[in-house]
């Protein structure tokens, strides 16, 4: 059956999206540690496609700022310094405060139960996985909990941004918590709290949960400042 209007675009798009959701993934996990070098012909090989849409997914992930082009010789992991991982800290604080202290009261009075039904099972996944010590399954939840959270406010470009500081943050903690030979209780874990906080739309205790948490994650992986 002939394709459709437009369907080849929509195809052509949705692999280029699953290549950049993929790699993206690979560096995340640490699979792809900072540093390591590839080209377009490397992946498309590797996932059994053409060039086109991987040099799309990776020029994606070069905007997300995951990856640096390097000319004619391919791109490369994006390497993250303390001070980056600091910096991303600060900014996660002021997105989240900003949200609370702005926004929350008149977003959360809109919200349907079924979405904070979502954000409460992404919260239980995410703080299971973390008292376990279990990163690899706590990195998906986690982002997505948060991703959820901001998306309360109806702000594409506010979660938006949360959410790449939050993936850029992960990128760098990654491969220091994979030093530690046992992460059980060392992870933050109050996902459940903090939704809870939200819904009996208590924000003081809100903000003072987010500042725990980037302060725990700073002296997790990143150091006091």
């Amino acid at each position: 059956m002939p394709a459709g209007p437009g369907s080849g675009v929509i195809r052509r798009n949705t692999l280029r999206q699953q290549i950049a959701d993929a790699l993206r993934d690979e560096v995340l996990a640490g699979r792809l540690p900072c540093g390591d070098q590839f080209t377009v012909k490397e992946i498309a090989e590797q996932y059994g496609v053409s060039a086109t849409p991987v040099r799309e997914a990776l020029l994606d992930l070069c905007a997300q700022g995951l990856l640096d082009v390097e000319q004619h010789r391919g791109f490369r992991v994006h390497a993250f310094t303390a001070a980056d991982y600091r910096a991303m800290i600060e900014a996660r604080t002021l997105i989240v405060e900003g949200i609370f202290r702005t926004r929350a009261e008149r977003a959360l009075s809109t919200v349907s139960p079924a979405v904070m039904m979502s954000v409460r099972r992404r919260a239980e996944e995410a703080e299971r996985a973390a008292r376990a010590g279990d990163m690899d399954v706590l990195i998906g939840y986690d982002l997505r909990f948060w991703r959820e959270l901001g998306s309360l406010v109806g702000n594409p470009y506010i979660s938006d941004f949360l959410d790449r500081v939050r993936v850029q943050s992960w990128v760098f903690a990654v491969p220091l918590l994979r030093r530690e030979p046992d992460l059980r209780g060392r992870l933050w874990h109050d996902h459940r709290d903090l939704v809870a906080a939200v819904v009996r739309h208590d924000l003081a205790e809100a903000q003072r949960l987010v500042r725990e948490y980037n302060e725990h994650s700073l002296a997790l992986v990143g150091g006091p400042g």
